[in-house]
């Protein structure tokens, strides 16, 4: 199948990897009462790779943390792979163990090599030291820091141990993938260049992502959809599909529906907030 037509069969033809019906959440008690997330529902096929986008204050990371499992949500439900995430107040395995986190610092452990912050899940799961450190060296190379396995996370520039943390997420083969702001501490040249390998990485595993940025242009570059959220209490304003081609390259931002798709995200952006 052609990476167009890749692009466009996948999100409808594909069933729910995260579906959520009428998700809030409320924090705080009495006239103290804070709504961070008024009720949504959303739908994020398999495969899909999914921003969400927003000012700060909109729920975005809110959003997020609920889709993760480390937030219970004050209503709705929450499914992921069709197993509900919550019941009776209580996160439930099967469906957390869909789920790896990447956030915006990578906190690597220091006193832990590359090789053995990645294999540290499988660890703690009692996988056993071969079959953990032949994944980390398998993950090391798929996120492109092979060689580096035996350096300790001080050694490695700051996109390098972004890498190591994705290669983390991933090290017990989660089918979705959740990152918050992952590249926002970057400088604007990793970035970019986190963005291709993110890009790449997502296009040879088929896994679900679901990114949060405060980028316009990192949104229109990664997502399938980007979901815009406005603030006060957080709720989905819109969602735009981004048609254009995959593998992108980083001039894709010069492409008039590149542009154009920004600029409806920008001025609806300024309307909002």
């Amino acid at each position: 199948m052609s990476s167009v037509a890749r692009e466009i069969t996948r999100p409808d033809a594909a069933p729910a990897a995260i579906a959520m019906a009428g998700i809030e959440k409320w924090y705080g008690t009495g006239l103290s009462q804070v709504h961070a997330l008024a009720r949504t529902d959303l739908s994020v096929p398999q495969g899909e790779l999914l921003v969400l986008l927003g000012a700060s204050g909109c729920g975005k990371t809110t959003l997020l943390r609920m889709i993760g499992g480390l937030i219970e949500p004050t209503g709705g439900e929450m499914r992921i792979e069709g197993r509900p995430l919550w019941r009776d107040g209580r996160r439930q395995d099967e469906a957390v163990a869909e789920l790896g986190m990447v956030f915006q610092e990578a906190n690597l452990f220091p006193w832990l090599t590359i090789e053995g912050n990645i294999a540290l899940p499988l660890e703690l799961k009692g996988v056993g030291r071969s079959e953990r450190l032949a994944r980390a060296r398998e993950l090391t190379r798929l996120v492109g820091i092979g060689g580096f396995e035996a350096r300790w996370p001080k050694e490695l520039s700051g996109g390098m141990r972004q890498r190591a943390a994705i290669a983390r997420a991933l090290s017990y083969d989660p089918d979705i993938l959740l990152m918050d702001e992952p590249f926002g501490a970057l400088d604007a040249m990793t970035r970019d260049a986190m963005n291709l390998e993110l890009q790449r990485i997502w296009m040879e595993t088929g896994k679900t992502i679901v990114l949060v940025t405060h980028s316009i242009t990192e949104a229109v570059f990664l997502a399938d959809r980007i979901v815009l959220l406005s603030p006060r209490p957080g709720r989905i304003d819109t969602i735009v599909d981004v048609p254009i081609p995959r593998p992108r390259t980083l001039d894709a931002q010069s492409l008039p529906v590149f542009q154009d798709v920004a600029r409806r995200l920008r001025h609806r952006l300024n309307e909002i907030s």
